[in-house]
């Protein structure tokens, strides 16, 4: 059984918000922190409230404990210039360079001439050099800029109660409301504990915090009376050397393990990340080599709480984790070469498919045989070899088919519900042998594209194959046409690409594998797939950001069909600069990502909706819309069918997120599937309406399509350009 190792994570101003909390919890946030030194005692039980009502995660209250700090500050912070004189007094005062108060106020009491005082992590060094009956007087050695509410050091050892009155108040409230953990601050010795448990309760989980020398020397007895240690490496600094902190973290740790107690490290983990998104070679290893001392948790502090990045933090401490537990011995060569994405899905089937040979000579290629293909055939080759159609290697074989077909999973119980076929004439099937190696080329230009390993040459009945693949067998339709069309001999065999597809929007065309590399780049796990063959209006926009809201996404992944299309569709171009408007001027900055999906419309309506999600999958993404009539035709589908499919399939490793028919509600003047207004205020939005408008050269209304979208395509007809596909 794998050691379960804990995430801490502090919020703060970055963090106090719904997404975030949410995103934090899926990340594997397993405790949430409230750290008492920056919060004020009148807004706890509301924040204790607010966090509470949008996640399960439980909550630690972190106490301020015996600690000197900073008082408040007129600009939040001050310059204390070298050599000058800064008073100290035990009554409240605006602070500034010349006045400051100390934290408790109280302690001026305490303080002799002649100490040493640290201010702010060493940012300044003060020297006690007279007291008055109400003032400290203190001379700076070492000048610097301080913040407020920052730590105190006094050279001198001073025993401070263990908890501040605000302390005891705030575990009240805790006590409450059901706060089940709390981590006493500075904890020096055992009977601390004792002030804590009276006010928190017998059962709380505490974890007391090791952050000063006298906490070190008594660790044991401490540990004795608590459920968790958590060694401060900050805090503790302030006396301790910062070059010798790594020994001592390492000592405290055994000691911690020796005496039985879990042991948490906390400070700077991943500082870095407060601005950046991602983590320093420096911070990486440090986390990995505190856990390989033996740490059982992990601490985010300013991270989390200030940090621009929470939920990178997050996710990056549980690759680390994932790292440490998932290779106790080291990797092997084959596991080094491994691309992983840990933010993001596992491909379908738990491996990308690559059958690209980029370096592939074409000598070879002499001497074999050469069947010319549609381009809908090379479309399905580049896919199954880019790995987009994983865990396909090839074309179908007669039972892998079959098996599709009946029970809509391949042999080995993978859930796959798409034929993906190569289909000949009698003819030319006749001259092919199993075992040929067979160059498939454009029909059109004798290019070659791909190699075809053939491993089965067969037949199937194409009426019931299309009863089975798309409902009906209906020449109306479009996929059955195709069907019908292609021949009645099937070739199987797994397929090597020698050359992509040319297309002028190559460059959007992205693999699984360069996508989930953006995708992690941009420290994205919960990603949102959209399929589409329309420019985008008003209702594809409205679920669009209604799921993505509603599910908290970190990013929306636009993938518009760009391959074969038929008559009357949006031409790629357009398409294509419809999103990139969108993306320019509508979709939330930095969290919308346009690709392009060399592909084409099967029209197999369910079968189609679930093979387009497991195709997102694979590109990394988590969610996936399935609108009204998705990649359906006329009427051969019903409005639940999709949805029925889904739920007989069970979990297919996305989340399908299910729309109906979206209105515009005049009265509303909002975009709802249902509304009591009457069917006067409610108008339609759909794709083939707004391909209507535009090819008579009419614009459509602003509620059914932004003004900047239907004037792009205008201009393109103005201009002449291609705009519906001939």
């Amino acid at each position: 059984m794998k050691k379960e190792i804990k995430i801490i994570c502090t919020l703060g101003p970055a963090s106090m918000k719904d997404w975030v909390i949410a995103r934090l919890a899926e990340s594997g946030a397993n405790l949430l922190r409230i750290n008492l030194s920056h919060t004020e005692l009148q807004d706890l039980a509301d924040i204790i409230r607010f966090i509470q009502n949008r996640t399960s995660v439980p909550i630690c209250l972190d106490t301020e404990g015996a600690q000197i700090r900073t008082g408040n500050l007129l600009d939040g912070k001050t310059y204390l210039r070298e050599n000058s004189i800064v008073r100290v007094p035990g009554y409240a005062v605006p602070g500034d360079s010349h006045n400051l108060n100390l934290y408790p106020m109280d302690i001026i009491n305490e303080l002799e001439i002649g100490d040493f005082i640290s201010i702010d992590f060493k940012a300044v060094l003060a020297h006690v050099v007279d007291k008055e009956s109400d003032c400290v007087v203190m001379r700076i050695l070492a000048g610097g800029l301080v913040g407020q509410n920052k730590a105190v050091t006094v050279e001198r050892d001073i025993v401070m109660p263990p908890l501040t009155m605000k302390d005891r108040e705030a575990l009240a409230i805790g006590a409450e409301m059901g706060i089940g953990y709390v981590a006493p601050s500075f904890m020096s010795q055992a009977s601390d504990l004792d002030k804590v448990r009276a006010i928190s309760g017998q059962d709380v989980f505490v974890i007391s915090k090791i952050e000063s020398l006298r906490g070190v020397t008594n660790l044991e007895e401490i540990a004795a009376e608590s459920d968790a240690l958590l060694l401060d490496r900050g805090d503790l600094s302030r006396q301790v050397p910062i070059e010798r902190i790594p020994r001592l973290q390492k000592d405290v740790i055994h000691r911690a393990r020796k005496s039985g107690a879990k042991i948490y490290v906390a400070t700077n983990l991943l500082e870095s990340m407060i601005t950046i998104p991602s983590p320093t070679r420096a911070e990486v290893n440090d986390i990995f080599n505190t856990l390989n001392d033996g740490a059982d948790g992990l601490v985010l502090a300013a991270e989390t709480a200030i940090g621009a990045y929470p939920v990178h933090c997050v996710t990056m401490v549980s690759r680390i984790i994932k790292q440490f537990l998932d290779f106790p011995n080291g990797y092997s060569l084959e596991e080094l070469q491994r691309k992983d994405f840990f933010l993001l899905v596992e491909p379908h089937g738990g491996i990308l498919a690559n059958r690209v040979n980029a370096d592939f000579d074409t000598k070879n290629i002499k001497g074999c045989k050469t069947i010319k293909v549609k381009e809908t055939v090379l479309s399905d080759a580049e896919q199954i070899a880019i790995g987009t159609f994983s865990p396909l290697e090839g074309f179908m074989n007669k039972k892998e088919l079959e098996s599709v077909l009946r029970d809509y999973r391949l042999p080995n119980g993978e859930i796959w519900p798409l034929p993906i076929v190569l289909q000949t004439g009698k003819e030319e099937a006749q001259k092919l042998e199993i075992g040929d190696k067979i160059t498939l080329a454009d029909e059109n230009t004798g290019k070659e594209y791909a190699i075809l390993y053939l491993d089965d040459i067969y037949t199937n009945d194409l009426d019931r194959m299309a009863r089975e693949t798309f409902g009906t067998d209906d020449l109306n339709h479009p996929g059955v046409q195709l069907l019908k069309k292609q021949g009645e001999y099937f070739l199987g065999g797994k397929i090597e690409l020698i050359k992509r597809w040319p297309s002028e929007y190559k460059h959007f065309e992205m693999t699984p594998r360069q996508v989930r590399t953006i995708f992690e780049t941009k420290g994205w796990s919960k990603v949102l797939g959209f399929h589409t063959r329309n420019v985008v209006h008003r209702v594809h926009e409205h679920i669009q950001m209604a799921a993505f809201e509603k599910y908290n996404c970190d990013g929306l992944f636009l993938h518009p069909v760009v391959g074969p299309k038929k008559k009357g569709d949006y031409c790629t171009g357009v398409i294509v600069k419809s999103y990139e408007l969108m993306i320019d001027k509508y979709y939330p900055e930095g969290k919308a990502f346009l690709s392009a999906f060399q592909s084409y419309s099967r029209y197999a309506g369910p079968r189609e909706a679930v093979f387009t999600a497991l195709c997102r999958k694979n590109f990394g993404c988590s969610h996936f819309l399935i609108g009204r009539d998705h990649t359906g035709v006329g009427s051969y589908y019903g409005p639940d069918d999709a949805r029925k499919l889904f739920d007989y399939l069970g979990d297919i490793g996305i989340v399908p997120i299910f729309f109906g028919e979206v209105h515009y509600c005049a009265q509303c003047n909002a975009y709802i599937e249902q509304c009591e207004h009457g069917s006067r205020n409610i108008l339609s939005i759909s794709g083939t309406e707004g391909r209507k408008m535009l090819a008579s050269r009419e614009s459509p209304p602003d509620w059914f399509m932004r003004k900047d979208i239907s004037n792009l395509v205008s201009d393109e007809l103005e201009k002449g350009s291609e705009v519906f596909v001939r």
